[in-house]
């Protein structure tokens, strides 16, 4: 036998207890809750005061929103019909030839509003896109990493203004480029003025730059040296290239400015190296497993690839073309290798729902099904400005809408997120309970400006 117990619809309730009678709470759509003796327990709630039974209830409610389902359902606080823009938008951006397809997916307030793809998987075989396909985040990984290093923080493991050189002895002592000549990749030096710091990691702010997409002369000094960028599959192993470049100088003083760079990479190898584990392994057993993250992977499973959707980019008359396999030496089928290089900064492919997943934990203050991955304190230090990128901050590991931007666009204060080198975005609103995806694999893009078009549409399809 089981007790039958009311299901709240997700709303703002406003009373007193003892203006509520316990026949009105049982009339409400219900779920049955399995008690361990059902007549005796029921007995015993009649004894209990409705202030208690109230608690009861909207606590055990509160312990299974955590849980996400990807079937979309209808919220008092958003209007569908609006939210149904984002259909008509990303509909003619297919039919004009500007996008092959997507996926969207919104949540507000643990409930999944919208969860949608539209266009193709792979065009030239007319294959539609859908809701599990698993895209490559590339960039989005680092969300992902930095939070492995904030667990490590939490375990006294290290501490953030800790020197990198602790850990990897080749970032101990480090030089800066001075004068550079382009003719020969050649360089001159001055010593940094200090170590350079796992802080300084998280927010971009170490002076490394970016193999491949950095800058001209950091491009050239890396690539001398067999610097990987991360982004594709390497035969290399990621501590060996991390101690290459502890040996190479960093683009600027440590702390002066936000660039770009490789920081992310270096923050997986200090993953390995503290845990002893391969940050395949540690991302396996510390993060997806304990959210039920089932399709993120370094490594996509053979019987997964098909849902991988194929990469695009543009000729010069901006018109979408296959992603050849040697354009800018970035083979798209990289998931599929076997990987000894696991990039901390651009490695990961998963499915949309895992990633609002991931994104939902952090809105929750770290905690998902029962299983608390971070702090959440913790989570209010990585989400705190740390570095001025113009309008906008940076904190540990995510971008953060400012006050003067939140003046500009319709995104929240405090609101923070990132995106990835195929075309893939996201962000977390604290303020509106929001999390928000947009994944594509098609870069560049000359008709990007969806994104913006999404995020007002989604927005303006608030309620209250």
């Amino acid at each position: 036998m089981s007790l039958v117990i009311p299901r709240l619809k997700p709303r703002v309730i406003n009373f007193r207890p003892k203006d509520i009678h316990i026949s009105k709470l049982l009339a409400l759509n219900s779920i049955p809750l399995h008690l361990p003796h059902t007549i005796r327990s029921l007995r015993r709630l009649k004894n209990l005061s409705m202030k208690k039974i109230l608690f009861l209830l909207l606590t055990g409610f509160a312990a299974t929103a955590q849980i996400l389902s990807p079937i979309q359902k209808s919220h008092p606080q958003m209007d569908d019909k609006r939210l149904a823009y984002i259909d008509t938008v990303m509909e003619e951006y297919i039919q004009k030839n500007w996008m092959v397809g997507s996926t969207t997916l919104v949540i507000k307030d643990n409930s999944v509003v919208y969860f949608k793809s539209n266009g193709y998987a792979d065009l030239a075989n007319k294959k539609p896109m859908t809701n599990e396909a698993i895209y490559r985040i590339m960039s989005q990984t680092k969300a992902i990493t930095s939070v492995a290093i904030m667990q490590l923080f939490e375990q006294g493991k290290l501490h953030l203004d800790q020197a990198v050189g602790d850990f990897i002895p080749e970032f101990a002592t480090q030089n800066v480029v001075k004068d550079f000549n382009p003719a020969d990749s050649s360089y001159t030096t001055e010593p940094a003025k200090r170590k350079i710091t796992i802080r300084d990691l998280l927010c971009h702010r170490s002076g490394i730059d970016y193999a491949a997409i950095g800058s001209p002369k950091m491009q050239a000094i890396y690539a001398k040296a067999g610097i990987p960028s991360g982004l594709g599959n390497f035969n290399a192993v990621l501590l060996d290239k991390m101690k290459s470049l502890g040996r190479l100088p960093l683009a600027h003083q440590p702390g002066e400015k936000f660039t770009y760079g490789l920081n992310t990479d270096l923050l997986g190898c200090l993953v390995e190296v503290i845990t002893g584990k391969t940050l395949e392994d540690y991302f396996k057993a510390n993060i997806f497993e304990p959210l039920g993250m089932k399709d993120s992977y370094f490594t996509v499973p053979l019987e997964k690839s098909s849902r991988m959707p194929k990469v695009y980019t543009e000729n010069a008359d901006k018109q979408i073309i296959p992603w050849d396999p040697t354009f800018r030496n970035l083979d798209p089928n990289y998931p599929l290798y076997p990987h000894t290089y696991f990039s901390g900064g651009a490695g990961l492919s998963m499915s949309t729902f895992d990633y609002a997943t991931f994104l939902q934990m952090l809105l929750n203050g770290g905690v998902y099904n029962g299983k608390q991955i971070l702090g959440r304190r913790t989570i209010e230090l990585m989400t705190s400005p740390q570095i001025n990128m113009g309008n906008d901050d940076f904190g540990l590991g995510f971008s953060l809408t400012s006050k003067k931007s939140a003046q500009l666009n319709v995104t929240s204060e405090g609101s923070y997120g990132w995106g990835g080198y195929y075309g893939t975005t996201y962000w977390v609103d604290p303020k509106e309970k929001i999390v928000a995806l947009i994944m594509t694999q098609h870069t560049p893009n000359s008709h990007g400006n969806y994104g913006r078009k999404i995020e007002n549409i989604i927005y303006g399809s608030l309620k209250k």
